[in-house]
């Protein structure tokens, strides 16, 4: 049978290790006689599974202790509503957010937060066609913003943030909130920078239905009078994201990509694996003009890769070619056309080199 390599933007691939792990477990979790799908949220089983969830993702991440960590529903669209409920009410009305818009998803936090307060795209590339990720120098923030939201990684666009080097200078007291969806642990961060990190987990994390949020602590007091209770971060993390029925099998599947990712060597080690997947990739999209990748290298995705073909009349057979070869869900968002291969944590070398194999041979052909 021909190897199957998944390229899906989410819901994405997952490893092997934890689908089996997961399959085993199915009818009965640990001798409880239960599916954890069958499990009470508020049982001591699924307790158990819960906060090993929680304490994993912290040790990962080395999450301070003066953050939460809750696991909501909604997805990062939900998110960019929930947020500014939660901290418009940080300022007094009428509140203003700054946002970088870096892409479609940056594009689509801007739309939804201005429902909620005044917006102020401090920096745009899109006259660039999103190709980059505008240098601090040209952002134009607003002194007494209620935040400022960046979207770090652009999964329609392949546009990344250098996490490394990214510590914008803010306002007095403005904090830095962060769409991370679809490269969170897939790279080091220093949490410490940002006041929240959201992220839908359908990318690198687990199945669709569970979105992380990790908020610091002093701005938990600070939602509007409209923001609903189950989406009101106090009232979760009071709760132990036990407010209202979480995603519990969502959960459980993210807590096994966290045992998994701790017996990898943990988020330094999966760095350093996205780094040689990337290098690989892009080096076979660049070796000649038969594929373009239109992002400045410098904000290169190490996890979302758009290309297109010189020639897009080819689009379909190469598609179909793919297929053929096991090669699935290369074809890029309808928004912008094209191709486009994820490659997230889960994502072995292997399929990446059979993805520039076949790059390499039908561009020849």
């Amino acid at each position: 049978m021909t190897n199957i390599f998944n390229f899906s933007a989410g819901p994405a691939v997952l490893p092997k290790e934890v689908l089996q792990q997961a399959a085993s477990e199915m009818l009965d979790w640990h001798g409880s006689g239960m599916s954890v799908m069958e499990m009470s949220h508020r049982g001591p089983e699924f307790i158990s599974i819960y906060r090993q969830a929680e304490a994993d993702l912290r040790e990962l991440l080395a999450v301070p202790a003066n953050y939460k960590i809750l696991f909501m529903q909604g997805g990062g669209l939900g998110q960019n509503a929930i947020v500014p409920m939660n901290l418009a009410g940080r300022v007094r009305e009428p509140a203003t957010i700054d946002f970088v818009h870096t892409g479609s998803w940056s594009g689509k936090s801007i739309k939804e937060a201005a429902r909620y307060a005044n917006v102020n795209v401090a920096a745009s590339s899109q006259g660039e066609g999103f190709t980059r990720v505008p240098p601090q120098s040209e952002w134009k923030l607003t002194d007494g913003a209620a935040y400022l939201h960046v979207c770090t990684n652009e999964t329609i666009d392949g546009v990344e943030y250098n996490l490394y080097d990214f510590a914008p200078e803010l306002p007095d007291g403005v904090p830095l909130v962060a769409d991370m969806s679809s490269h969170i642990l897939s790279r080091r961060i220093d949490v410490s920078k940002y006041g929240v990190i959201f992220a839908g987990a359908q990318k690198n994390i687990g199945p669709a239905g569970l979105t992380l949020v990790i908020v610091r602590e002093d701005l938990l007091e600070h939602a509007l009078a409209i923001c609903p209770s189950a989406f009101h971060w106090k009232t979760v993390a009071e709760h132990e994201s036990m407010f209202n029925t979480p995603p519990t099998y969502a959960i459980y599947i993210a807590g096994l990509v966290f045992a998994y990712l701790k017996a990898q060597g943990g988020v330094a080690a999966m760095e350093q694996r996205n780094i040689e997947k990337a290098r690989l990739l892009y080096a076979a999209l660049d070796a000649d003009d038969f594929y373009r990748n239109r992002v400045a290298p410098e904000n290169r995705s190490r996890m979302n890769v758009p290309f297109y073909l010189r020639d897009e009349s080819l689009n379909e057979r190469f598609l179909a070619g793919a297929k053929a070869r096991g090669l699935l869900q290369l074809k890029g968002h309808k928004s912008v056309g094209g191709m486009r291969a994820s490659i997230y944590n889960a994502m072995p070398i292997e399929g990446v080199q059979a993805l520039v194999d076949y790059l390499n041979e039908f561009a020849g052909r």
